[in-house]
């Protein structure tokens, strides 16, 4: 199918224990990969490894365990069972560390021997924005389960001189209209669509924040993060899917890597997202196609909730060549 006949498709959108000074250098029951090789589907869950994570609330608890979840939200239900807590509670969740780091949020993989970092919902805030220019700043991303946050703002930006606006606030509301539910790209195109010259009433719910994490805003993302940023300290990551089980699989390789920073940022500046987890499906998507309308017809198939622009589509097919050639 020629990229130009592509259409949008209507599709329909489909206890653990806390633990008190333990050891969390390597998880209890980890085994091997939990895929056969040669496309055979994965054993049985009764024969499959036992995977063992250790979690915290960001803004301090004690350690908690969690097993037995495939997706996003099946995670947040685990670590909700886990503290006692509604699952709407959380926002997002961080790898090794607890702080409100964009470079460290949980995408679609984690490693095996990572430490979870649950972020909570703390201070409700109303903001009114005056929209001086037509971009506002900001890269939208969600959690999974519904919840659209800031994960950059951009230095200089309308929404930099609003310092109460923070990187890791949820977006709740905007001029009155819910938006709990929507996914990161349609947040993003309704806050492009606001009209310039006007102001806009944004209802935010920041992260709780411990006494010790309190310190002047961060843009997110700025920077080169240091070494332990990238997914995962172990040669294995557990890999999230939206849909189908998660897998056990190796951690990425180089042009994996690559190709999937490209792509996420390709996704900032043509839809003002950003979302390791789509990236890595288009890699995965593109890596055995042939011409930029196979590629596209592949997309189509598995993501034609997004309707990606034809010229998206085409930078997506050539970044993905160029991470094979080695070329970035």
């Amino acid at each position: 199918m020629p990229l130009g006949l592509r259409k949008k498709k209507n599709k329909s959108r489909e206890s653990s224990n806390l633990v008190e000074n333990e050891e969390v250098s390597g998880h209890p029951g980890v085994g091997k990969s939990a895929v056969n090789g040669g496309g055979l589907p994965p054993p049985p869950a009764s024969m499959r490894p036992k995977l063992v994570f250790h979690t915290q609330l960001a803004h301090g608890s004690p350690t908690g365990r969690i097993e037995g979840f495939t997706n996003v939200k099946e995670l947040y239900n685990k670590i909700a069972e886990a503290f006692n807590l509604s699952p709407d509670e959380i926002l997002f969740c961080t790898l090794n560390t607890h702080k409100i780091d964009m470079e460290k949020l949980l995408g679609g993989q984690i490693g095996l021997e990572d430490f979870i970092f649950a972020h909570i919902k703390g201070l409700k805030k109303e903001v009114e924005v005056y929209k001086a220019e037509e971009a506002l700043g900001l890269t939208i991303t969600d959690n999974g389960a519904g919840y659209a946050f800031i994960k950059r703002i951009k230095e200089g930006s309308v929404i930099d001189g609003v310092k109460v606006i923070c990187v890791g606030d949820h977006i709740e509301c905007i001029n009155g209209k819910n938006i709990v539910g929507m996914r990161h790209y349609e947040v993003a195109r309704m806050l492009k669509e606001l009209p310039k010259d006007q102001s806009f009433t944004i209802k935010l719910v920041e992260p709780m924040k411990a006494f010790e994490m309190l310190e002047p805003r961060s843009r997110g993302g700025g920077g080169k993060s240091s070494g332990d940023g990238k997914i995962g300290t172990g040669r294995e990551t557990l890999r999230l899917r939206s849909k189908g089980p998660a897998t056990v699989e190796e951690m990425p390789t180089e042009f994996e890597e690559k190709a999937v920073k490209k792509v996420d940022d390709l996704l900032e500046s043509y839809m003002g997202i950003r979302d390791t987890e789509l990236a890595a499906t288009m890699v995965e998507v593109g890596r055995d196609k042939k011409n930029p309308d196979e590629f596209a017809m592949a997309l189509d198939q598995a993501l034609g909730d997004f309707a990606f622009p034809d010229e998206f589509v085409f930078d997506v097919w050539g970044a993905i060549g160029d991470a094979k050639q080695g070329r970035f």
